[in-house]
C-alpha cells in the first residue's frame, strides 16, 4: 500500500483545532474551527473521494479518539460517504497507551512502529491514509515512510496553535505533484518526498 497523508493547515502552518471550536484546546488554544466552511464544493468532493479510495487508515491516538467519537459513533456522520469509508475500512492506531479501542475493525500498533508500518505498506492494495495526526505525520516523514503528502491550505493566519512542522526539526525536500486553488482561495497541494533540500554554498 502507498502511505499518504492529508492535513488541513493555515497559512502559518497551524493544524490544531481545524474542525470544531471544542475539538482541541491544548495549551490554551482558543481559535478552533478555522476550517469550518472553508473550501468550495469541488474541494469537499476532493476530500470525500480521497477517503473513499483508502484501503486502510492509520491514526495517532488523539485523532483516532476524535474520529471514533464522531465518524465512528454519530449516526448522521456514519452515514456520510466519509463516515462510510472510515467505518468499512481497517483502522490502525499508533499508540502506547490505548488498550481498548472502541471503534470496530481497529488494530493498535505497539512495539516497533516502523516495522509494523513497513509491513502494512508491503501489503498489496491502494492507500494507507493518515488524516490529521500531526505528531504521527511528522514521525512518518522523519522515518521516510510517507509516499505522498496532501496539504489543504486555508487562507487564514491564526497566530497560535500547534503547527504541522515545528520550529526545529529535520529538513525535507518535496516534489510538487499536483496543485489547485478553489473559488474560496483554499489550495490543495500534493507532494512527494524528495530527500533533503539543497543549500547555497559559500
Amino acid at each position: 500500500m502507498k502511505l499518504t497523508t492529508m492535513t488541513q493547515v493555515t497559512l502559518d502552518g497551524v493544524m490544531q483545532g481545524n474542525g470544531a471550536a471544542s475539538d482541541d484546546r491544548r495549551n490554551g488554544f482558543e481559535r478552533g474551527g478555522w476550517a469550518r466552511g472553508a473550501g468550495d464544493d469541488e474541494t469537499r468532493t476532493f476530500i470525500t473521494q480521497t477517503y473513499q479510495r483508502a484501503e486502510a487508515f492509520l491514526f495517532g491516538r488523539r485523532t483516532y479518539e476524535l474520529f471514533a467519537g464522531s465518524w465512528g459513533s454519530i449516526d448522521q456522520m456514519r452515514a456520510h460517504p466519509i463516515g462510510v469509508a472510515l467505518n468499512e475500512a481497517p483502522k490502525y492506531v499508533a499508540s502506547t497507551t490505548l488498550t481498548a479501542p472502541r471503534w470496530e475493525d481497529t488494530t493498535v500498533l505497539r512495539g516497533d512502529l516502523a516495522a509494523a508500518i513497513s509491513e502494512l505498506k508491503a501489503k498489496p492494495g491502494g492507500e494507507l491514509q493518515v488524516h490529521g495526526s500531526g505528531a504521527l505525520t511528522r514521525w512518518l516523514l522523519e522515518n521516510d515512510l510517507v509516499d505522498e503528502m496532501t496539504l489543504i491550505v486555508v487562507p487564514v493566519v491564526l497566530g497560535q496553535g500547534v503547527r504541522l512542522f515545528p520550529e526545529t526539526g529535520p529538513d525535507l525536500a518535496f516534489d510538487l505533484v499536483e496543485s489547485r486553488v478553489d473559488s474560496k482561495g483554499v489550495t490543495i497541494q500534493v507532494y512527494r518526498p524528495a530527500g533533503r533540500p539543497r543549500y547555497a554554498t559559500a
